[in-house]
């Protein structure tokens, strides 16, 4: 029971973390109406600025998550106005394939600069703590304490503030917003400046759980998409609530699927979900006459 309790703990902070990946893919599909695949690679661009920041200033934890969440708040801007700011009026598929290729291009770049090898960020190490046989490791609580206060925080702004209501007015209805009002250009701004800010503190939480290579936001791409589609695509509280329960049933399955094979337990999931329960968990069918 214990090492089920180890497994369940270890899939919970791994949850949590995926949430942040979900949430970024779930906050774009809701306005911008396309599955947004460079996430994972900014959340990599993320943690290598953390390793980079903290190089010049002496080892800051602090310096480096600023520095990560303004330079790809920054990037995921610059990305919005370059790319997918013309594909608007484009299908979602081109959209889609724009943000392979933004993915590739982001990760030949990291890797031009900083080759294949193994980063680690800085923090300050502990020991694991053990009640019975149940370890609790000091940095898990602390990443699950960062990830908390990032969502928190993300549905704050979705639900407390003016700027979230028109966020989410026009995720419901573009042109009814606009007729409104709301100006959708500048909503935009603002959300890919918050999908930046997220996928930053994102990658830069995943970096301080593992190491920082450059295909780590790829690997967690697909688990990502999972989470977000069995949530429901544009619900970005079912795209969270499935990530946490998707680490955990990926920790737990490890006995039958071990380690390395684990996240064919996304493939499962995804394959599933768009077959028997397209529209997710929390998602509505949509009805067209």
């Amino acid at each position: 029971m214990m090492f089920y309790a180890n497994l369940a703990m270890s899939g919970l902070v791994q949850g949590l973390l995926l949430a942040t990946l979900a949430l970024s893919i779930s906050l774009c599909f809701s306005v911008a109406k396309f599955t947004n695949a460079a996430t994972g690679d900014f959340m990599t661009v993320g943690a290598y600025v953390v390793v980079g920041t903290q190089a010049l200033t002496n080892g800051s934890l602090i310096a480096g998550l600023l520095g990560s969440a303004a330079a790809v708040a920054g990037l995921s801007l610059v990305a919005y106005a370059v790319l997918f700011r013309h594909l608007g009026k484009a299908s979602p598929v081109m959209a889609l394939i724009a943000s392979v290729g933004l993915a590739l291009f982001v990760r030949a770049i990291l890797t031009l600069f900083v080759g294949h090898g193994q980063f680690a960020i800085d923090y300050p190490a502990s020991r694991a703590m053990n009640f019975n046989g149940f370890r609790v490791v000091p940095i898990d609580l602390w990443v699950a304490a960062g990830c908390v206060f990032l969502l928190g925080l993300v549905f704050a702004v979705l639900y407390l503030t003016p700027i979230g209501l028109q966020v989410r007015a026009l995720a419901d209805n573009r042109d009814l917003a606009r007729s409104a009002g709301i100006k959708a250009r500048r909503v935009m701004i603002l959300l890919w400046a918050l999908i930046g800010i997220v996928t930053a503190m994102g990658g830069a939480l995943v970096g301080i759980k593992t190491v920082v290579i450059p295909e780590m936001g790829w690997h967690l791409i697909l688990s990502g998409f999972a989470a977000a589609v069995l949530g429901g695509l544009g619900n970005p509280i079912g795209a969270v609530v499935a990530a946490v329960a998707l680490g955990v049933l990926q920790e737990l399955s490890t006995p039958w699927t071990g380690f390395v094979f684990k996240s064919i337990f996304s493939f499962g999931i995804l394959i599933a979900a768009l077959i028997w329960k397209p529209e997710g968990l929390f998602g509505r069918p949509e009805q067209v006459r």
